[in-house]
């Protein structure tokens, strides 16, 4: 399986679910190619916001070595599932499918329709992300068979 998550910059919340599901995966055993990307440009190399940093370690988890990405339509054919993290990155993304197919690979990574705000203007929100990321990836592993 081959899994892609996305944001804004790629910098906050995207690498956070990239580190955390990749964490599950290997706990699970599932040989799964985990990724990451943002839709916008700002960010493409450099590493996640040290507050993500900061947090992801505090759980065990590492990602201070990725680096940022910009998603591109040749995702579609990479990846099985492409999760975003709020409205705005499921619409950007939704633009650039160019089939049915691209378009159901992609879904919010949290359930009912619930967005994983974005705790770039707030250090408060970066413990609850984290969370709501967690939970999320522990779903889709545990839902995978």
């Amino acid at each position: 399986m081959k899994v892609l998550m996305v944001c804004l910059g790629n910098i906050c919340r995207s690498p956070l679910a990239e580190g955390v599901l990749r964490q599950l995966a290997q706990k699970k055993g599932l040989n799964w190619d985990i990724d990451s990307a943002g839709t916008g440009s700002w960010h493409i190399g450099d590493p996640p916001d040290h507050r993500s940093v900061k947090v992801a370690r505090q759980h065990g988890v590492d990602i201070s070595g990725l680096r940022g990405r910009q998603f591109g339509v040749a995702d579609f054919q990479q990846f099985d599932r492409i999760y975003v993290m709020d409205l705005d990155n499921y619409r950007d993304v939704l633009r650039k499918a160019r089939s049915e197919a691209d378009r159901a690979k992609v879904q919010l990574l949290l359930a009912n329709q619930q967005e994983v705000p974005d705790p770039w203007y707030d250090d408060k929100l970066f413990e609850p992300v984290y969370q709501m990321i967690y939970k999320a990836c522990e779903r889709i592993v545990n839902n995978e068979k």
